[in-house]
């Protein structure tokens, strides 16, 4: 029998070849740990449970599905006029809802009329929060007396009401969609330059925010990677209120005559034609406030379920 020297290899264990064989195979039959959901996903669980939060997203996709996918399918002329088949009732051959005072039918023009609501009041909140978000991430990050400034200037905004401030912008702009649309955009700016202020001054003092600090990342950086998705669900909670606000503001002074002008199709505008009318069709008023109350409506209700889902305080079961 011979025997090993010391400067020798020894032999490999062959006896344990088999033991590790299986050891790695049933690594590999371990079930994959799912990663920890985030609170967006959080929310959009609670918000799945919201019945009511539900409905109302049901039936404001359901009408922007009409006001916009139903033009680009179907080829309609919301202006075309027929004095023969003026005030007509609803129900009538080839009218639904009726038309108006020119002979035009109404459901092409309440189709009509609200693409062109919901697209100038997305865009007047597009500018609100634009704006509005911008000057509350700057002053809440750097303090000191741009703040001041800042947060001065919003108070003096304030001390103006809505409609009335946005009544002196159309008045100096001029009329049409588009003043209306920067007037009712200028007016929404304090909300988020408060909320995005309050938001940004108890988030910049967190550890990840000093960490991010210390190994020398800009402001910029830090602003717009660290801290605006920190204040994300409450600008979207004010956004989704601001949508509801906006369609009414848009509507108010399309009715007074400073919004949208004859022929467009516009809600407001289509109420403020049908007061002379209100004896002998009732429908002229009774379709577009119906969609008005419908679409604020909605847009409310799903504002709240929004916040709700949004605030971790509150207790949810899919937590």
């Amino acid at each position: 029998m011979a025997s090993s020297t010391p400067g020798s290899v020894p032999p490999p264990d062959i006896a344990r070849a088999p033991i590790v064989s299986a050891v790695i195979a049933d690594q590999r039959r371990l079930p994959k740990l799912s990663t920890p959901a985030g609170p967006y996903r959080r929310a959009w669980w609670r918000l799945r449970r919201d019945r009511i939060a539900m409905l109302a997203f049901v039936s404001l996709a359901l009408l922007i599905v009409i006001a916009y996918v139903v033009p680009l399918v179907i080829a309609i002329d919301p202006y075309q006029q027929s004095l023969r088949d003026s005030l007509l009732p609803p129900g009538t051959a080839g009218h639904v809802l009726g038309t108006d005072h020119f002979g035009r039918d109404v459901l092409l023009r309440l189709i009509d009329g609200g693409r062109v609501s919901l697209s100038v009041g997305i865009l007047a909140v597009v500018i609100s929060a634009s704006i509005g978000g911008l000057i509350g991430l700057v002053s809440g990050y750097f303090g000191g007396w741009t703040d001041r400034i800042l947060m001065r200037l919003i108070d003096v905004k304030l001390a103006f009401p809505g409609i009335l401030l946005a009544l002196v912008i159309v008045t100096v702009l001029g009329t049409g969609l588009e003043k209306v649309m920067i007037a009712v955009g200028i007016g929404g700016i304090p909300r988020f330059a408060r909320v995005v202020r309050g938001s940004v001054l108890n988030t910049k003092n967190e550890l990840y925010v000093e960490a991010a600090r210390s190994i020398g990342a800009a402001d910029l950086r830090i602003m717009f990677v660290h801290l605006v998705p920190q204040v994300l669900g409450p600008a979207i909670t004010i956004a989704t209120f601001g949508l509801a606000t906006a369609i009414l503001s848009i509507a108010s002074l399309s009715f007074l005559g400073l919004g949208a002008q004859p022929p467009t199709a516009e809600w407001g505008l289509m109420l403020s034609e049908a007061r002379k009318y209100l004896r002998v069709a009732w429908w002229l008023s009774v379709f577009p406030g119906l969609a008005i109350v419908t679409v604020v409506l909605s847009v409310n209700l799903l504002g709240d379920a929004v916040r709700d889902a949004l605030d971790p305080r509150i207790p949810s079961v899919s937590d």
